[in-house]
This record gives structure tokens, sequence and C-alpha cells, in this order.
């Protein structure tokens, strides 16, 4: 990739989803069609279902047994199932294969509709409406053509599906010198535990929020503080670490403003993503963040930010 290519997309604070549906039965006995999305990214590919029923030795009920696909064994999840939802059957519903966090899995869905391509700040965070499922479920809301497309939490998924893929992530055996401030950045309540959990155990002091937006507000906040006090910005935050894949402010647009800010840029910036590729990397490295990690190697994340405070890299 070109650096005039990165240019075009770094910055643009937009994503791409897959849109999907799960039809289910109305409280009046028709069809209640509920709209969903996953960013592209994740996506292998989208396959007919080849008529899978649920496994009497499931450890979850979800789990449909697996298929082949071309050099991989694909584990089949009803996404339906997990959601609590009641799908109506239908010859034609689809099995999106997707690969992330160094897992491949499918999930059965009623049909797929469209790729989208939205800006993050068109992603309303899941309080904003309504929603039947469990706020751990659903990063965001987007609004189009009339309908809400609900933007789920994959890595929550996988991780209530199997508790190992993310057991140690918390634990590092590294202690920093001093405790250190850290913000922390992410829509995943799930992967946020993580990274904190990470970080406490070595004598950081995290604080957190779930979006872009609230993350730049914080900084600014900050960046304000430490004038008024004449005090340097350090003294009051050490490191930023950030999803990629957050509402209203993708990681790559606040790394940018951070490094272009002549006081809160003398702060690290570590980016994580489920889906860190060479791609995603030069656009990383494009906007100057420090380090780039992979939400399966978040139990490195607490030594990363203490060998960029304290200079060990």
């Amino acid at each position: 990739m070109t650096q005039s290519e990165i240019l075009l997309e770094v910055g643009t604070n937009e994503l791409e989803i897959l849109e999907f549906f799960i039809d289910e039965e109305s409280s009046s006995g028709g069809c209640e069609r509920v709209y969903f999305g996953m960013n592209v990214a994740k996506v292998m590919q989208v396959i007919e279902n080849p008529d899978l029923a649920q496994c009497d030795y499931a450890q979850h009920p979800s789990f449909l047994g697996v298929i082949p696909l071309r050099e991989h064994i694909l584990p089949i999840i009803d996404l339906s199932v997990w959601l609590g939802m009641d799908r109506l059957n239908s010859d034609f519903d689809l099995i999106i294969a997707t690969e992330f966090s160094q897992a491949i899995n499918g999930f059965l869905v009623s049909g797929v509709t469209e790729i989208l391509r939205v800006g993050w700040d068109q992603v309303k965070p899941p309080g904003t409406f309504l929603s039947k499922f469990a706020k751990a479920a659903i990063i965001g809301t987007v609004e189009r053509n009339g309908r809400f497309i609900q933007l789920l939490d994959m890595e929550s998924i996988l991780t209530d599906l199997d508790p190992n893929t993310m057991r140690d992530a918390g634990f590092s055996g590294v202690h920093a010198k001093r405790c250190y401030p850290a913000l922390v950045a992410d829509d995943s309540q799930t992967i946020l535990e993580m990274v904190t959990r990470n970080l406490k155990a070595a004598n950081f002091k995290p604080f957190t929020v779930t979006n872009g937006q609230e993350a730049w507000d914080t900084l600014c906040r900050l960046r304000d503080q430490a004038e008024a006090e004449g005090v340097d910005i350090h003294d009051l935050l050490r490191i930023v670490i950030s999803d990629i894949e957050m509402p209203m402010l993708d990681g790559f647009t606040l790394t940018k403003r951070i490094k272009e800010d002549p006081i809160l840029g003398k702060i690290p910036v570590i980016l994580y993503s489920s889906i860190i590729t060479d791609e995603l990397r030069h656009k990383g490295e494009f906007v100057k963040a420090d380090d780039q990690v992979s939400k399966p190697e978040l139990h490195e994340m607490a030594k990363r930010a203490i060998d960029l405070i304290e200079g060990a890299v």
C-alpha cells in the first residue's frame, strides 16, 4: 500500500459492515426480521446451510457441529440460540464464516442483506436505543433506510462459548516500577475487563471509556487540567491503550488526533484489534501508533506498555 493510499483510508473514521438478519416469530404469529451487523474484515465468506441440527453432545446449546471449509474445519454456531431468539427455520438460511482473534467459526443466520460503508460517528452506543438483547452482546446501533442494525460484539460471543480462550489474558507476571495511570478505550465490556485486569496486576491504574469520542474528550480534559495546574501531562496520564473498532471515533482517528496535538502527542499509544493484518499495521504506523497488539496477545499488553513507558524497547 502506498502512502497516498494509506492517507486516503486512514482518518476517515469509517468501516464496512456486513448486514444480516434473523427472522423470528412475532407475538402476533407473523415474522419479525431483526437486523445485525459485523465488521466485513472478520468475514471469510457466506455459504449455504447444510441442514445442520443441534448436537445432543454439545457443551453449548448454540453449537451445531462442524463442516469442512477449504483447508479448515468450521465450527457452526446458531446465532439465534446464543441471542435467545426463536428463529424461524428456512430453506434459505446461511452461514457466515468468520476469522478473527485467531479463531475460525461459522454463524447460522436467516439471511444476508448487503455490505454497508458507515462512519463510526453514525454508530450510536447500545444504550441510545432500546434493545431486547443484553447490553454486552451489542456494541452499537446504526440506523439505515428506516431500520436499526445492531452491531454484535463477536469477541464476547467467542468468550462466552469458550471461556478458556481468554482465561489467562489478565495475567502476565510483569510489574511496573511505579503505578502508572492508563486510559483504556474499548466498546466491548468483555475485552475491557480483560485489559484492565492485565494492567492492574502489573501495577497500573487504568481508567476506562467505551468509545473513541469519550476517549478524546477525556484526553482533552486531562490536557486542559495539566495546563491549568502547570504540570506535565505525564503526571496525569502515561499511556493510551485503544481498540481500533469503536463507535463515534475509531482507534486510528483517535491516535491521529493524539499524535497531532503538541501536548497529548507525548503520550505513547497502543492500538489493538482482533484483526491485526498487514494493511491495518500500515495504517497504525501511518497514524504513529507506538505499538500494535492483536487481541489473542492481550496477555502481553502490560509488558508492552511498561516497555514503552520505561524505555525498555
